[in-house]
């Protein structure tokens, strides 16, 4: 473990770079795609949140069962058979001509996902636990990284090519982050005998920590509020005077301004955590995206709202690199590794309730309104948060 987990760290940041690039190179143009190719007028938002959440929703319910292959066979032939698996679903995009055709093709994307979660299992259990945290946020860059360059491409490509072009790119980028995995990565794996510790069995350890479930319950909150967005930017620069014509070009580079501003700020808020602790530049980022959110209610000039989407992220950079380091200092030693798993299935909760709400919530009171549900939401989060640390250190002194 000790001779392999810089190689592994590496390898899996490069694997998930490309998987998130492959990733965020089509799925935020789906609302133009569903607009476009595949007839749909009415209800977009809708069946734009649904596109999304679904493949999340079966990735999901099947991650027991990967797991369970993972425990037995080792993560790295998961990650292996993930890419190779989403490489054909993006592929498959390509000869979509109805949307309940593309909603089988999302079930099957749901079947065959798993590349983040195998990622961050092998960095959290092939890693010295003296170099855990670290390694973590290191591995949260990598999405942000691949968040950029992906909108970026992907708006720049079905510009000039059209969107089903993405969707054969996708697949070719998503095979190389598979290829990265089988020639770079050297797992040390312990195959499990005796009994696999059951999920039930997690939870009600985990209960008994009330920080842990109170992190499980932010994580969820976070990846629910970045989320409930995903389905609607699309439409909303739209709306606020991006052409039908050049949509997936602007709404590319509003995608990745966030990103960038994650990838310049989140090694340094980790320098900050390490310094003031993790709580305190969660609160910190917690509170600058939901006044970040807040502000976008009132831009509606492309430029502008931009600008603001660049200045939510360089706080937003905050939060999930804390969550992960918070998740680390507060399980037990023997329990980290399913304790960094349950938060794995809060944020994989989030990311399927998310899109869902976005595009009922986006279709029923405007897209306007969801960014003050989430500014809301964020900041309600953070102040709730300084509370309960108040009162445990009152009960502390007492």
């Amino acid at each position: 473990m000790e001779r392999y987990w810089k190689r592994n760290l590496y390898m899996l940041w490069l694997g998930l770079f490309f998987n998130h690039i492959a990733y965020t190179l089509s799925v935020p143009f789906f609302p133009i795609f569903l607009q476009e190719d595949l007839g749909i007028q009415r209800g977009l938002e809708v069946w734009s949140g649904v596109s999304i959440s679904i493949s999340f929703l079966i990735s999901g319910l099947c991650a027991p069962f990967w797991g369970g292959l993972a425990d037995t066979y080792g993560k790295k032939p998961m990650l292996i058979r993930s890419g190779i698996g989403l490489a054909l679903a993006h592929f498959a995009n390509y000869f979509v001509h109805d949307p309940y055709s593309f909603m089988i093709v999302r079930i099957f994307q749901g079947l065959m996902a798993g590349f983040s979660p195998a990622s961050i299992a092998l960095v959290g259990t092939n890693t010295p636990e003296k170099h855990v945290g670290y390694a973590l946020g290191v591995i949260s860059t990598s999405t942000a990284a691949g968040g950029i360059l992906g909108p970026l491409a992907g708006g720049v490509l079905s510009h000039w090519l059209g969107l089903r072009a993405c969707f054969i790119v996708s697949g070719l980028i998503t095979l190389v982050s598979a290829f990265i995995v089988l020639i770079g990565v050297k797992e040390v794996h312990e195959r499990r005998t005796g009994n696999r510790p059951s999920v039930i069995g997690d939870l009600k350890q985990a209960a008994g920590n009330t920080r842990l479930m109170q992190i499980f319950g932010l994580t969820l909150l976070v990846s629910t509020s970045v989320m409930i967005l995903e389905p609607l930017l699309t439409i909303y620069v739209i709306q606020i005077g991006g052409s039908i014509n050049n949509a997936t070009l602007s709404s590319g580079v509003v995608f990745s301004a966030v990103g960038i501003a994650i990838v310049i700020m989140g090694p340094r808020w980790g320098i900050i955590g390490g310094r003031i602790g993790y709580d305190k530049i969660l609160f910190i980022g917690l509170i600058g995206g939901g006044i970040g959110n807040l502000l976008q209610l009132g831009v509606h000039h492309l430029v502008g709202f931009g600008i603001l989407r660049f200045s939510y992220g360089l706080f937003f950079a905050a939060v999930y690199p804390a969550l992960n380091s918070l998740v680390v200092k507060y399980s037990e030693d023997d329990f980290r590794g399913r304790a960094i798993s349950l938060n794995q299935s809060s944020n994989q909760f989030g990311i399927v309730a998310g899109p869902l709400l976005g595009g009922v919530l986006g279709g029923w009171i405007g897209i306007h309104f969801v960014f003050l549900v989430t500014g809301l939401s964020l900041i309600g989060a953070a102040l709730t948060m300084k509370v309960l640390e108040a009162k445990r250190v009152k009960q502390l002194q007492c």
